[in-house]
């Protein structure tokens, strides 16, 4: 695990360091793994979420890491607007040391079920993840975010084009998808530009880990639980 710097930097469009980004990606890719096998067959994404973000606290305390906390389901308050529309829930939210105190300062990691066959998953981890984080509903302001793919169903380089497709399509050729790293629990990730509410550049990083093993008959459900 990598330690960070206490003072506060790339304000307020709130920049993670390598550092930071490094713990990150570290904390979830290992939490996947770990709770991998306690995701069943037919497992909706609120469950697995639930699975991971525990297995994450888990690793927190184990490492002793004591400049970072990790939240559950995060709940957003647009206090310009009353339409609820604009409201949102992300599944995990992380605060390091030098975050504290700011509620609208956080690490966001928004977790989607994607996989070879799964066309609909595929497709909402677009319309109901990255999205969200382009029009600014979730991490408005912030120079990094990251979304937690949960692969159900191999090769992952099929639900990785089609995803990356539909980004390109609806955002442009500037967010294309690029690998920029590899971890031993991750089957790949990459990284790609955003223009967020027409004008500020976010960075979201893409984890895409393996669930197969656990899920591997899960047929696409009709909803999300």
């Amino acid at each position: 695990m990598l330690l960070t710097p206490d003072a506060p930097i790339g304000q307020p469009s709130f920049q993670l360091s390598a550092d930071e980004i490094a713990t990150v990606v570290d904390l979830a890719c290992r939490s996947a793994h770990e709770g991998r096998n306690q995701v069943h067959s037919g497992m909706l994404e609120v469950p697995i979420t639930i699975v991971i973000r525990k297995a994450m606290r888990r690793l927190k305390k184990a490492e002793g890491i004591t400049n970072l906390q990790i939240r559950g389901e995060h709940e957003l308050e647009d206090m310009a607007t009353a339409d609820p529309a604009l409201l949102g829930r992300i599944d995990i939210t992380l605060q390091f040391l030098r975050q504290f105190g700011d509620e609208d300062d956080y690490v966001a990691v928004e977790c989607k079920r994607v996989g070879a066959g799964h066309a609909t998953l595929n497709a909402r981890y677009v319309s109901e993840g990255v999205d969200r984080f382009v029009t600014g509903q979730y991490s408005k302001g912030h120079a990094w975010a990251f979304m937690l793919a949960h692969v159900l169903a191999l090769p992952v380089d099929q639900p990785i084009s089609t995803i990356n497709d539909r980004i390109c399509q609806a955002y442009g050729q500037q967010a294309k998808l690029a690998a920029v790293s590899t971890h031993a629990q991750a089957l790949a990730i990459l990284s790609g530009s955003l223009v967020q509410c027409g004008a500020h550049i976010i960075r979201l990083q893409h984890i895409f880990v393996d669930m197969v093993s656990a899920a591997q008959n899960q047929r696409e459900p009709m909803a999300r639980a």
